[in-house]
């Protein structure tokens, strides 16, 4: 399924030529994503959700090990630029786990009553 991963993120913007950085993160993504699995499901049973989420993790790696998408904050008296997104991901953490939820399992936070 790796291979499905790489392939997949090489089409949603990756190089050819990042391949070499690419192959350990999408291996680490589904990894990561195969441990959340609700017992009893297998990264076969979510195919379709599962490849994206993980060329979707991977892809954010990659971003982070390029550095980033260059300048995200610059002042110079009244000139100021800012390119980018930050470093803020958390968008895309969102909708990874909104597209994976139905596979994961739940470990929100939850009440239980207590005895008193």
């Amino acid at each position: 399924m790796t291979e499905q991963i790489i392939a997949l993120a090489i089409a949603m913007g990756a190089s050819e030529d990042q391949r070499a950085i690419l192959e350990p993160l999408c291996a680490a993504a589904e990894r990561t994503l195969a441990a959340q699995l609700r017992p009893g499901l297998t990264p076969q049973d979510c195919t379709d959700a599962f490849v994206v989420c993980a060329a979707w993790m991977a892809l954010d790696g990659l971003h982070a090990a390029g550095g980033g998408s260059g300048v995200t904050s610059f002042t110079a008296g009244d000139v100021s630029i800012q390119t980018g997104n930050g470093g803020d991901t958390s968008g895309l953490t969102e909708q990874i786990q909104r597209l994976m939820a139905p596979y994961l399992t739940d470990d929100g936070f939850y009440f239980q009553g207590v005895t008193g």
